[in-house]
């Protein structure tokens, strides 16, 4: 970032950039972000750093005979002599394309941040103050235990500045942190993965993963072939967490109500209403949730099935998408809303399953006469939008659970199942906890979900893959 940047306020660009604009409407979104990080392999610390970055988002709309249209143009390392050509390309794009389809007055209304002209938040090093010696004694008693431990500790700090020629002055800050640990036999034939969400880094202790992995490659040093099939099956939170991101990444109101998605309803029409599951199953977000905490407005970059650069600064309310079992939401933008007669449903920025159960999964698996505990999933894509099919792999220890115990580990799979048929059958909801999703943990980090248990999950094939 240049100087000059580092010098001017967040804010100060956010006004400076709406003084610029010409246009009919105006939105700036400034995003000020840093990070820092610890890399570690082989129970050594190998990498680690600090980083800043500055991105501005310019909106602009123009007003014509046939609608509005709207231009979005986002740059990174803005200079001050940037930033008139940053809002006039947005204002170019905005006179050269046709009326945005989801086109809305600019949000007004929403009170100013008290601490919108306040400098940015920042993370740094410091942030792992605590973190770090656990991590020196974590490496310590790997080698005692003839572990290796690999991974990295990330955390990242986001002040999002909203400002629109309505008026609105938005400010959020996002911290964001995770750890991911992978420990491995010195023969590399055996490998375990534990992950961490946190906001920072307080509530993490990598010799508890540590003991955990420890436990994990203790198992696998059995191993049992067992060929492709339905099992009953222990989805750890994680696991649970990266399936309903991406059923909830597809539960558009517009989508279903086109016919395009699960949720639609054969004839026409949405599934809103009906009975997704027998277990009381909550499926919730909440700007405000403890440990969980998001944005309470939409920051919308670019505009898409659930976003709508026009909602910026849309007042963002906790959300049942499930309840009680019952499908009671799809996301909306106002535009989609209004379309499909459902309510404005903005996208979520957390997601929580209650399940209303108290065991951990580690009572869950003394409950188990025969069946397999996974780790975690990864690779997931969508087979068949219509059903939600999606298939995947298992990752770094499926296990075999016999008479309450853990006899060994089993090779991997490849599994195929829709995350809402899941739901249909799924038998047991254990104790609700904070997680962090493994595969979409780039997107996706603040969740809380509790272990499903699944009577027939489908391991379709054998993979070969740890």
């Amino acid at each position: 970032m240049s100087s000059s940047m580092r010098t001017t306020k967040p804010h100060e660009i956010v006004e400076r950039a709406l003084e610029l604009s010409t246009a009919d409407g105006c939105i700036v979104i400034a995003d000020e972000q840093s990070t820092a990080n610890l890399r570690w392999a082989g129970n050594a610390l190998t990498t680690n750093g600090v980083t800043r970055g500055r991105t501005l988002t310019v909106i602009a709309t123009v007003d014509g005979k046939e609608g509005t249209a709207s231009g979005v143009v986002s740059r990174s390392a803005v200079t001050a002599a940037d930033l008139e050509p940053l809002v006039r390309a947005a204002e170019a794009a905005a006179r050269g394309a046709g009326p945005a389809e989801d086109a809305q007055p600019l949000v007004t209304g929403t009170p100013s941040s008290p601490d919108f002209t306040d400098a940015p938040g920042e993370t740094s090093s410091a942030v792992f103050a605590d973190f770090a010696p656990a991590l020196g004694e974590a490496f310590a008693r790997a080698r005692a235990g003839g572990r290796e431990l690999y991974g990295f500790a990330n955390h990242e700090l986001v002040s999002t500045y909203v400002g629109t020629s309505t008026g609105l002055r938005l400010r959020h800050d996002q911290p964001n942190g995770t750890l991911e640990l992978n420990a491995k036999s010195p023969d590399r034939l055996r490998s375990a993965w534990a992950g961490r969400a946190t906001r920072d880094f307080k509530d993490v202790d990598p010799t508890v993963l540590d003991a955990e992995l420890a436990v994990r490659l203790g198992w696998a040093e059995r191993k049992i072939d067992l060929p492709a099939g339905r099992y009953e099956t222990l989805l750890p939170p994680t696991a649970v967490a990266d399936l309903l991101i991406y059923q909830m990444w597809s539960a558009a109101a517009r989508d279903a109500v086109e016919g395009r998605t699960v949720f639609s309803k054969p004839g026409g029409g949405t599934r809103l209403g009906e009975r997704l599951s027998a277990l009381p199953l909550t499926l919730r977000s909440d700007p405000n949730a403890p440990g969980l905490e998001s944005a309470p407005f939409v920051i919308a970059h670019s505009s898409g099935d659930d976003a709508s650069v026009f909602d910026n600064g849309l007042p963002v309310p906790a959300t049942e998408w499930i309840k009680d079992g019952e499908l009671a939401r799809l996301t909306t933008t106002r535009h989609s809303a209004e379309l499909t007669g459902l309510p404005v449903s903005p996208s979520f920025g957390n997601l929580i399953l209650d399940g209303g159960g108290e065991k951990s999964l580690e009572e869950m698996v003394a409950a188990t006469g025969r069946g397999l505990l996974l780790t975690c999933l990864w690779y997931i894509r969508e087979v068949d939008p219509a059903t939600l099919l999606l298939t995947g792999l298992t990752r770094d220890g499926v296990y075999l659970v016999e008479d309450g115990q853990v006899v060994g580990e089993v090779n991997n799979f490849r599994f195929n199942e829709s995350p809402v048929d899941l739901l249909s059958r799924a038998s047991e909801a254990g104790r609700t906890e904070k997680t962090l999703p493994r595969e979409w943990n780039d997107w996706f980090t603040r969740a809380a979900m509790p272990a499903l248990r699944i009577p027939d999950f489908n391991m379709s094939s054998v993979s070969k893959g740890v």
